[in-house]
């Protein structure tokens, strides 16, 4: 059975011209010729219509095709084993790539769509893109962390600088009153512990009693997270978690 080079044009999703040059330089013509001329493929032919299409989708040029194609060392079954490790080389290549993208996404996804000088501005030397791998290790299945996402994707370079700001205020409270001498267990040290909940429910996501108790005791546990909040106050993170504790205690969580 022969196809025309029209319905060989169709079945390989090139045009009737590229099958044209094809035939012009050797590297496909056509088994057969009508009476009028005209060309006719065979089953073989499509074999190898495939075989340089597939070259051809790898980036390779039309004559180191037909060099692989003409080889007379290589058989049809290497051309498969060889175009299997091309393939898998590829798809490896591919997925390193949609990696990258999918990394440049989250980064944006986070609010982290500022220069580097607005995110030095912002953050100082504290850079949230270092633990976003962690981070979503951790929490990415859980909603406070697609919630967060949201509302980061909206976030301008001045709302980052406004909720710094506020969290700013809440660590000042609390290193006042320790500084004051007030327990962590007070009414004050309590109230501030509420503060700092609602601020994270204001600019993160809603952050229930028991999760900021998880988070009071990630202050203590974590040494990156005690580490940056004593910068402000020798001991601080031990008191926060004090006091985060015993205001989840006193609303009955």
């Amino acid at each position: 059975m022969s196809y025309s080079v029209g319905q060989v044009a169709g079945f390989a999703g090139v045009t009737v011209r590229t099958l044209h040059h094809y035939d012009e330089i050797g590297l496909l013509s056509p088994s057969e010729r009508s009476h009028a001329g005209h060309r006719r493929y065979d089953d073989a032919d499509l074999d190898r219509l495939q075989q340089i299409l597939f070259y051809r989708e790898l980036g390779f040029p039309l004559d180191e095709v037909a060099s692989l194609l003409d080889d007379p060392d290589v058989n049809p079954q290497e051309h498969l084993r060889r175009q299997h490790e091309l393939l898998t080389g590829r798809i490896a290549k591919l997925q390193e790539m949609a990696a990258a993208v999918e990394l440049a996404m989250e980064a944006r996804k986070m609010g982290i769509n500022l220069t580097p000088e607005e995110k030095f501005e912002v953050f100082g030397d504290f850079d949230p893109d270092a633990y976003e791998d962690e981070v979503r290790q951790r929490w990415g299945d859980t909603e406070a962390y697609r919630e967060s996402r949201r509302r980061a994707a909206r976030y301008t370079k001045e709302d980052w600088q406004r909720i710094q700001a506020e969290g700013e205020e809440v660590t000042t409270r609390f290193a006042a009153l320790m500084e004051a001498g007030e327990p962590a267990e007070s009414e004050a040290a309590m109230d501030a512990a509420e503060e700092h909940r609602l601020w994270i429910s204001r600019s993160h996501y809603e952050c229930s009693y028991e999760m900021h108790r998880c988070l009071g005791e990630m202050y203590v546990d974590d040494v990156r997270f005690t580490e940056n909040i004593d910068k402000a106050k020798p001991g601080l993170a031990a008191y926060e978690r004090a006091a985060i504790l015993a205001n989840a205690a006193r609303h009955g969580a």
